[in-house]
């Protein structure tokens, strides 16, 4: 029983932190900003992730293009991974290293969003394909552990969690993309005044 407690005293301290600074809800503010503006211009968001942060990735694209709170239409959001045939294609013939990048480069265009989830910060596919976004003029949010890695250079907008734990970096971060989520929802269909 003391394992689970201290488990979730774990989690809830991570989220303490994300709560105390006012840095990272500027920067989650921003996010919102810059989805709300890119949906309003008929551009699209894009996720990418790897493992679990695949899956947080995937889940996020769902929130948006179905449903979060309301019954709405849907929104042009996708995870970038969910084509089997093409990952395992790409990944075969070229590198896993570029199955993110090679999709931008095929379908991203300029003014689009793209929102690579990684706990460490250093996944090259992740990289690899904030770099081709930036050459596409789209702009990249990281979500990443503490240190931003290797991403925090190459992201326009970082949202690091104050945490080194893998599953505690991930718990937050699906956290804070269920505000962006809401948020996003909620101005986006907000009724004209």
């Amino acid at each position: 029983m003391s394992k689970i407690k201290d488990i979730i005293s774990s989690s809830i301290k991570v989220k303490q932190q994300v709560l105390d600074s006012d840095e990272l809800h500027s920067v989650i503010s921003k996010t919102v900003d810059l989805i709300v503006a890119a949906f309003k211009n008929g551009k699209r968001v894009y996720f990418c992730g790897n493992g679990g942060s695949a899956a947080d990735a995937q889940h996020l694209a769902a929130e948006f293009s179905g449903r979060f709170y309301t019954d709405r239409k849907a929104l042009p959001a996708e995870a970038l991974h969910c084509n089997t045939s093409y990952l395992t294609a790409v990944a075969n013939d070229y590198s896993f290293d570029v199955i993110y990048s090679r999709m931008i480069d095929g379908i991203g265009e300029a003014g689009d969003v793209l929102i690579g989830l990684s706990t460490s910060g250093n996944s090259k596919n992740i990289l690899n394909a904030f770099e081709t976004a930036h050459s596409k003029k789209i702009t990249t949010v990281g979500f990443t552990g503490a240190s931003g890695g290797k991403i925090k250079s190459t992201s326009d907008y970082l949202i690091n969690i104050p945490s080194t734990d893998t599953p505690r970096i991930q718990e937050s971060h699906i956290m804070i993309g269920h505000i962006i989520c809401q948020l996003v929802e909620e101005r986006y269909f907000a009724p004209n005044p």
